[in-house]
């Protein structure tokens, strides 16, 4: 995509994964994909579409854990304070005192993570609950239209 049209393409895309129900998301997609054929960039219309289940997995979850299923990076984020210090670390002499460094930061980087929304949702996430726009369906749709 030309840059001209990055930052307009931006917009419409950070848009969606923050639309309140997979339809309204399905809606920007779909005027996503309008602009773009308007602007003759039939290519980045199509790319969206290879990824679109993956893309909307977290609304089959409780709503109060969206927030943690957006994030682009969970792994590396809490961890920028430690990387951060490993440089440090290296110009120890003797690597015991750089593992001792970093096992310390780690520790105190442990009392400042951020905790996940609603806890007691997991068990029911685990055990097969259904949730359609973050909301807990008590029957499965398949079993509703039977």
């Amino acid at each position: 995509m030309p840059k001209t049209r990055q930052a307009q393409a931006r917009l419409y895309l950070t848009q969606i994964p923050y639309a309140a129900t997979q339809q309204e998301a399905e809606r920007l997609k779909a005027k996503y994909q309008v602009w773009c054929r308007q602007q003759g960039l039939e290519a980045a219309a199509t790319v969206l579409d290879r990824d679109w289940a993956r893309m909307l997995t977290f609304y089959r979850f409780p709503k109060a854990h969206w927030v943690h299923l957006r994030t682009s990076n969970p792994i590396e984020s809490p961890f920028a304070a430690l990387r951060l210090r490993t440089d440090a670390a290296k110009r120890f002499k003797r690597v015991e005192n750089a593992t001792a460094v970093i096992w310390k930061m780690l520790l105190v980087a442990q009392g400042r993570f951020r905790c996940l929304n609603a806890p007691e949702l997991l068990k029911e996430v685990y055990h097969g609950a259904v949730y359609v726009n973050g909301v807990r369906v008590h029957e499965r749709p398949w079993e509703a239209a039977a």
